[in-house]
């Protein structure tokens, strides 16, 4: 056997739940049936110096079901074999247990003992928000799955997230620094991992260092929070309470007993994307002996039939207990079958209880509505920074917010206001486009209010959002607002093709009380979050300052500034 030269391997790693931490429930947690299907043998490395159960086989078939096919298009009689290697090996480390696939070995892997976040999880916390490389995320209620691949790597905040209303299913990036083997024998190499039910990444070959990788990932998971700017990765709350679970699916059972409305939709299983689309024929079984005809996609119309001629109470477990198979050929013999689920598994729908809002995905419930608040909470915290990149004088309480404005260029040199100089365009005539209240030194639009209610602030964001579409979308405007820079700067303009790279939204609350996700009015915060995304989707960074207030000093001839 030729020795491997790498310290490390990609592969993909799977926690188990329910599964204790024993060689004897290790084995007894596998599928008899997938075991069979590989003739499978078994072993139980003692060098790991954990329990371990390895499981090696084979998919075989004589002859490959496309050779019927070349014989009737060609007259040309071919027989070839079809031999798909398969290795599954599952560990118990610190009480948890893991299992990792080799070639074909992943489909050994149960889908009801994944824990269908665990590799999610990971990536939440130790992915580069500024260098996402493959995202999946979905819409609940929509049937809509939006994959993003970036080879080079982007940032979240360009991606168009809508954080309160998808669900990410998987994310790939670049690593943060975290002790693994690759890490330890290539320091230059830039490691990167995609998570979603289960961890793809390089994971060391000899078997300690691979039992130090799981700890080190284990530790991640154990003692870190997830990234600023990947929480709301896990905002969408999975439902744990077995008596909420249950009344959810008395809910579901009803509405499988009803005539198809919409509510109930297809949802390809998160984890089996490739199989999906390389299955050429499905078939389903429902409570039933014989299974049904082969279909070229999924037949939703199939399932739902079946379920409901169920009786009420039984159409839930029926779906679970039920099955899809996937072949690889249309014949669907059973030598071409890719994979078999839960029929559950590929439907989703989205419920109401108690006012709440719940939704049901890969066979869990998870709750939506707690998704938008946190969602909503995170966005904010993380737009408004205590350390701002531009640097502005402290505004006197009392003074008007022109005022304040005309004054910051003669307390801070290489600012510029632009208070009501609007541009005008063809698209905007009369009162024009306000482009920004003051232009920083390094040409970042601040967008300045005083804000005693939110309706002010929903004019400032508002404001933003058309005065950058101005400047990337209208070559008169972009032109119009150059001349003004040029004047205003004394020949010193814009760079050439400038686009805005980035927006400040400097406040002052009432009474100069500190601006933090606590003290900005609820209803701001959402249309800040708005405004953002959109803004972030353009590639416009967005920071939020509140300004420092000062009181004003009162003299002979009455109130005068106080400059910082």
């Amino acid at each position: 056997m030729a020795a491997s030269t790498s310290s490390t391997s990609k592969r993909t790693l799977y926690r188990l739940r329910s599964v204790a931490p024993t060689v004897d429930a290790m084995f007894d947690a596998l599928d008899p049936n997938q075991l069979e299907k590989v003739y499978a043998d078994f072993d139980f490395p003692e060098n790991l110096g954990v329990p371990a159960v390895l499981v090696t086989g084979s998919f075989e078939q004589p002859v490959a079901s496309w050779c019927d096919e070349i014989f009737r298009t060609t007259g040309i009689e071919v027989s070839r074999p079809v031999n798909r290697s398969a290795g599954l090996l599952v560990v118990a480390v610190d009480g948890e247990v893991y299992a990792i696939g080799y070639d074909q070995g992943f489909r050994l892997v149960p889908d009801r003992l994944k824990d269908h976040r665990f590799g999610l999880s990971f990536a939440s916390r130790r992915v580069d928000p500024g260098k996402i490389r493959d995202l999946v995320s979905h819409t609940p209620g929509g049937g809509r799955t939006d994959i993003t691949l970036i080879p080079s790597g982007a940032s979240v905040w360009s991606l168009g997230i809508v954080e309160h209303a998808q669900i990410v299913r998987r994310l790939g990036g670049h690593l943060d620094n975290i002790p693994l083997t690759i890490s330890r024998d290539n320091p230059a190499k830039i490691s990167s991992a995609e998570g979603g039910a289960g961890l793809r990444m390089r994971l060391g070959v000899e078997g300690t260092d691979l039992i130090a990788d799981i700890r080190a990932i284990a530790r991640v998971l154990r003692e870190e929070k997830p990234s600023p700017g990947l929480e709301f990765v896990e905002h969408v709350v999975p439902v744990d309470d077995p008596d909420l679970a249950t009344r959810l699916e008395a809910v579901l059972d009803h509405l499988l007993g009803q005539e198809p409305d919409g509510r109930i939709s297809v949802a390809v299983p998160a984890d089996h994307w490739d199989d999906y689309a390389a299955a050429r024929a499905f078939r389903a079984r429902i409570n039933s002996d014989a299974a049904s005809q082969p279909t070229d996609d999924f037949n939703l119309d199939y399932v739902l039939s079946r379920a409901r001629i169920q009786r009420a109470g039984k159409r839930v477990t029926a779906l679970r207990e039920g099955t899809v198979a996937l072949y690889q050929h249309s014949r669907a013999d059973r030598a071409d079958e890719i994979w078999t689920s839960s029929a559950l598994r590929w439907i989703e729908v989205e419920v109401s209880l108690d006012s709440h809002r719940f939704f049901l995905m890969d066979e869990h419930w998870y709750e939506i509505d707690q998704a938008y608040l946190k969602g909503i909470r995170s966005h904010t915290e993380r737009l408004i920074t205590d350390s701002p990149s531009v640097d502005l004088p402290p505004w006197v309480l009392g003074e008007k917010e022109r005022t304040y404005n005309e004054s910051v260029p003669d307390q801070r040199p290489g600012y510029v206001c632009f208070d009501r100089d609007n541009v005008q365009t063809t698209l905007h005539r009369g009162n024009g486009v306000e482009i920004c209240d003051l232009l920083s030194p390094d040409n970042v639009l601040v967008m300045v209010k005083r804000a005693k209610g939110s309706d002010a602030l929903s004019h400032l964001f508002s404001q933003a959002l058309v005065a950058v579409q101005t400047l990337r979308n209208s070559p008169e405007g972009r032109e119009r607002f150059a001349e003004k820079v040029v004047a205003a700067r004394n020949g010193r303009g814009l760079p050439e093709g400038f686009r805005p790279l980035k927006v400040v939204f400097a406040i002052l609350l009432k009474d100069g009380t500190d601006l933090t996700a606590d003290t900005l009015f609820p209803f701001s915060q959402v249309t800040l979050v708005q405004a953002a995304r959109t803004l972030e989707a353009w590639g416009v960074e967005v920071e939020v300052v509140g300004i420092a207030s000062t009181s004003p000093t009162v003299t002979s001839t009455g109130i005068r500034r106080i400059a910082a």
